[in-house]
């Protein structure tokens, strides 16, 4: 299966690199660009790709509200933000948009590749050092404690795991499950709350004060 992708820079030498980069995984086939958000939300319309690679800073409508409405419009679509700083204080707000993930401009090839995949195959791009610092700076203040109460105390304890960063093989390991048993507590969350992926996971367990500041520790980041 080829998995299309929009690749949505103002700057055109930017698009150029990242569609050189593309173009060297067969499975994997750029179908569009577009130099600003209201022609990423024009483009995505049309074309209807798997993945929007969308730069967060653009004239005009910025890579926040695009995201906003490309998904609002095309809810099947992916989208990935590119930033040039994983601290930049608009990637959280895009986050909560509904974009699956980020990467940084300086992404290797490689892991450029292996993100669009793995977004377009439904999961999240949420390396748990990166998001720990842009929640931990960028999160709304948590409110009092409180149980998600659509949850069961299972979920939430699972939940919790997920928005400290836990993998859902350390979620098993340290719940005595398997990790099959993990993935399907965080599904379960993820429907019962309505969230489109374990990005809004995380920010949904953090805004409800499930957990508190993240933790940083020495393996943390990419």
């Amino acid at each position: 299966m080829t998995v299309s992708v929009l690749l949505a820079d103002d700057q055109a030498l930017v698009r150029a690199g990242f569609r050189s980069l593309l173009a060297r995984a067969k499975n994997l086939s750029v179908v569009g660009e577009a130099a600003s958000g209201e022609e990423a939300v024009r483009q995505t319309a049309l074309l209807r790709p798997d993945v929007v690679l969308m730069d967060i800073r653009m004239p005009g409508m910025d890579g926040i509200e695009a995201t906003r409405r490309v998904l609002a419009e095309q809810p099947a679509t992916r989208v990935i933000i590119l930033t040039t700083f994983d601290t930049d204080e608009h990637v959280f707000e895009a986050l909560r948009a509904g974009a699956s993930g980020f990467l940084t401009k300086e992404v290797e090839p490689a892991e450029l590749r292996r993100a669009v995949e793995v977004v377009a195959a439904g999961d999240s791009l949420l390396s748990p050092g990166v998001t720990r610092r842009v929640v931990e700076r960028f999160a709304h203040r948590p409110r009092p404690a409180a149980t998600l109460h659509a949850l069961t105390a299972r979920e939430n304890e699972v939940v919790r795991m997920v928005a400290e960063g836990l993998s859902n093989d350390e979620i098993a390991a340290a719940l005595v499950i398997s990790p099959l048993t993990a993935k399907t507590h965080i599904s379960r969350a993820i429907t019962k709350l309505g969230l489109r992926d374990r990005v809004q996971l995380v920010i949904t367990a953090y805004e409800h004060g499930l957990v508190g500041a993240p933790r940083t520790g020495p393996g943390d980041g990419y």
